[in-house]
């Protein structure tokens, strides 16, 4: 196959990119087994990911694409989780994600016949606690003080102060709306 001047910039283009890509997503797999939070968190700030005060990330978590990750204040992030940014991932202030949750904002269309990406921003409003387990799939608003229950996956907005459950999640409970903890109170600094 014959490649013209005019297409062989955007082919070698493509392929930088998938190699920059490939490179930052296995220094992020390392980022993920550093030994302090101050550490792994600098390191996500040198990528571009913006994190906040006070936040504690814990070990073994992954990210795709940090550049477009944002995470507030007091925030907790647990062992294992797995957060997807390449639509872009928002997570508030006092947000506790807990062991293995799955945040995706990019996916298959699986009617697609080229099986094409899809997805769109995920965004965790302040408050939210998102428990173990819990998968939380493209284009999803968790609102303000919401609770995903374990082992749920979540296809659809959450309602602020809403408990969802089930698969596919559905509203089980209403939570207090009076919150006012700080999170970052309780990071132990060396997990």
């Amino acid at each position: 196959m014959h490649i013209s001047t005019d297409e062989a910039p955007a082919v070698v283009a493509t392929s930088f990119d998938k190699l920059k890509g490939s490179f930052i997503y296995m220094i992020c797999g390392v980022i993920g087994y550093l030994p302090f939070h101050t550490l792994r968190i600098f390191c996500l700030r040198m990528l571009k990911a913006k994190v906040g005060k006070r936040t504690g990330i814990y070990r073994g978590f992954e990210v795709r694409r940090p550049r477009l990750l944002t995470i507030g204040n007091s925030s907790v992030i647990g062992h294992g989780a797995l957060l997807d940014a390449r639509c872009g991932l928002t997570i508030g202030d006092n947000v506790n994600l807990s062991n293995e949750v799955m945040i995706w904002t990019l996916h298959h269309d699986y009617n697609d016949s080229n099986f094409a990406q899809t997805g769109a921003p995920v965004t965790i409003g302040n408050y939210a606690w998102i428990c173990s387990r819990a998968v939380i799939l493209p284009g999803v608003t968790i609102g303000e003080g919401a609770v995903v229950a374990a082992g749920a996956v979540v296809t659809r907005d959450v309602a602020p102060y809403t408990v969802v459950g089930g698969v596919p999640a559905k509203a089980i409970a209403k939570r207090n709306e009076n919150l006012n903890y700080d999170l970052g109170d309780a990071i132990l600094p060396i997990i």
